[in-house]
């Protein structure tokens, strides 16, 4: 079973998400340029959502990070250790875990990991606290070894059960986001994750070229017989109708949480509230693009994942006959019908349609009220959601 989204979002002048030069990100599609937001510009603007604006329990809630053994000493101290030995112990367990730590105590690379997970870290290291504080650093001073044989000393060094107790909570870590969003450990790659979501690269309905503000700012103490601002620059920015569009692959988000449907039910549910909800917060304080989605469309199908990003090859242009957002629902619509006609639609189980602007013509049938009707149609077709 899947669930796929697709949502129509109008941003009044934005930079939303930017490149290394400062520039809103853009693209070329159809043979014309595009206002792009990154895939990764989504997901972190979900994530974030997931913490600061649902209900969801916190140990179900997953952090990326390089300073796990920072985090792990700062919870040894609360509980009494001594700092020194508390770092010690932290350095000891994140190596016994098999990752590579770097001269300044954080990981070689970003950690996604539950804070659920780290909680349980922490109380195994205050359990064997003794037998860890107590084991011999790995020698490094052989540099002929390698940083693979440094791991593998760090590793013996250290008794099984608590090797045993580590890989099992990796293992069993049951965060929301990691199990949407998958994880990949180099140095670990049994305890990769597959992500069951998609999120795809929003891109303008419309041809974009970018605008530059020219500002300037005022030195308050600035003496009046004196002229000129305190400093001056330009900001690059464009207004766009993106086209947005993500999947979910159910059956792969409850392999994710151990079989646990009712936790990925609550996933799906928090995605889809997230997804629409959540805008990214590139320059938001000096353009207050807070625009939502002017259309969501939600399928769940049993097969046949369809991204209409095709019914946007040729850009659309607003005239007299429908402005921007009404001849992006149109052609949308047009899309998913031609789709429907050449390869079936016997794979979708439920279609939900949530239109603030615009009027609909192939999709009316299927149009709710609001947010919540959209998710409950939605969820009411996934497994567990009819009796």
């Amino acid at each position: 079973m899947f669930v796929e989204l697709h949502l129509l979002q109008n941003f009044a002048p934005s930079c939303l998400n930017r490149d290394d030069t400062n520039s809103p990100k853009d693209c070329e599609f159809g043979g014309y340029r595009r206002a792009r937001i990154s895939s990764q510009c989504i997901k972190r603007a979900i994530r974030t959502h997931f913490k600061d604006h649902l209900t969801l329990p916190m140990e179900h809630l997953a952090l990326r990070t390089l300073r796990l053994t920072e985090e792990l000493t700062d919870r040894f101290t609360k509980a009494c250790k001594d700092q020194d030995q508390a770092r010690r112990v932290a350095e000891t367990a994140v190596k016994g875990w098999g990752l590579g730590l770097k001269d300044d105590g954080k990981t070689e690379y970003l950690l996604f990991i539950s804070k659920g997970a780290i909680s349980q870290l922490a109380q195994l290291c205050l359990t064997y606290w003794d037998q860890l504080a107590q084991t011999p650093a790995a020698e490094e001073t052989e540099e002929e070894k390698g940083k693979k044989s440094k791991k593998k000393a760090a590793k013996e060094a250290l008794p099984d059960d608590f090797i045993k107790a580590l890989e099992s909570i990796l293992a069993g870590d049951k965060a929301l986001d990691l199990a949407l969003f998958g994880r990949m450990l180099a140095d670990l790659p049994k305890q990769n994750i597959d992500a069951a979501c998609q999120v795809a690269h929003a891109i303008s309905t419309n041809q974009v070229s970018m605008e530059f503000d020219f500002y300037t700012a005022v030195d308050d103490l600035q003496p009046r017989e004196e002229t000129g601002a305190g400093m001056m620059g330009t900001v690059e920015f464009n207004s766009a109708c993106f086209y947005r569009y993500a999947n979910i692959d159910f059956t792969q988000l409850q392999q994710n949480l151990n079989q646990d449907q009712d936790l990925a039910r609550t996933a799906v549910q928090a995605f889809l509230t997230a997804a629409v909800q959540a805008v990214p917060t590139g320059k938001q304080n000096s353009m207050a693009a807070q625009n939502p989605p002017s259309f969501v469309f939600a399928v769940a199908r049993e097969h046949g994942l369809w991204s209409l990003a095709n019914a946007f090859v040729d850009p659309v242009r607003p005239g007299r006959d429908g402005g921007l957002v009404q001849k992006s629902i149109t052609a949308l619509e047009n899309y998913w019908r031609r789709l429907a006609t050449a390869f079936g639609d016997d794979g979708v189980t439920e279609t939900a349609v949530l239109a603030v602007d615009g009027e609909m013509f192939i999709l009316k049938d299927h149009q709710v009220d609001n947010l919540q009707g959209l998710i409950t149609k939605v969820m009411a077709a996934l497994p567990g959601g009819r009796p």
